[in-house]
């Protein structure tokens, strides 16, 4: 091989080199398995799980200042009195009480579309970000079925993050207020929530 290189000229040396060093390089790297089982105390999971339940308000402001949910799509056949097929993406303001003003204790954000051609029902997923006390920083993941003019609705927590690592649950939504003239509603949710 030595000989080889002083045979060559500096430039094809280099490019000699440069080959033989990026193929060997694939020769010692050793796939990591494609699946495995683990320990729960890895993962920091030896600990009880806790059932915590959180309770907040959800603004959904579709119209005036401030929207903070937007249509993004709608099927040729979407109108006002035949929403289905449209979708929007939210980013709403958790609060601790039903005035706006009220602390701000996250963000519910995410999507949700108008899925049912015979009654006002949402397919709703979404993450509830929050940013007060322990669970600042943490989400909780929500996706389900939303029909929006039943009194109470419950929705699936499905997983979150941070604290809510492993999370499962549910959520019941209520309506607080809805205005029928801009659409802007207000809605309380209580979540359940199993978690480490």
């Amino acid at each position: 091989m030595a000989e080889l290189l002083l045979k060559l000229s500096s430039a094809a040396a280099a490019f000699l080199l440069a080959v033989l060093s990026f193929t060997s390089s694939f020769a010692v790297v050793e796939p990591k398995p494609f699946s495995r089982y683990i320990s729960l105390l890895s993962m920091g999971l030896n600990k009880p799980e806790k059932l915590s339940h959180l309770h907040f308000y959800f603004h959904d402001i579709v119209a005036g200042e401030n929207v903070t949910a937007v249509r993004v799509a709608k099927a040729p056949t979407t109108s006002n009195s035949r929403p289905f097929g449209a979708v929007a993406v939210i980013d709403d303001a958790l609060t601790v009480s039903p005035d706006i003003g009220s602390k701000l204790v996250g963000r519910a954000q995410g999507i949700y579309a108008l899925t049912s051609l015979t009654e006002s029902s949402l397919l709703m997923a979404y993450n509830f970000a929050f940013m007060e006390g322990e669970y600042n920083g943490s989400t909780l993941t929500v996706m389900g079925r939303n029909p929006v003019f039943s009194t109470v609705r419950e929705l699936p927590v499905i997983g979150g993050s941070g604290v809510f690592r492993f999370a499962r649950g549910y959520v019941e939504a209520k309506t607080h207020t809805f205005d029928l003239k801009t659409g802007n509603a207000v809605v309380e949710y209580n979540v359940y929530v199993f978690h480490y």
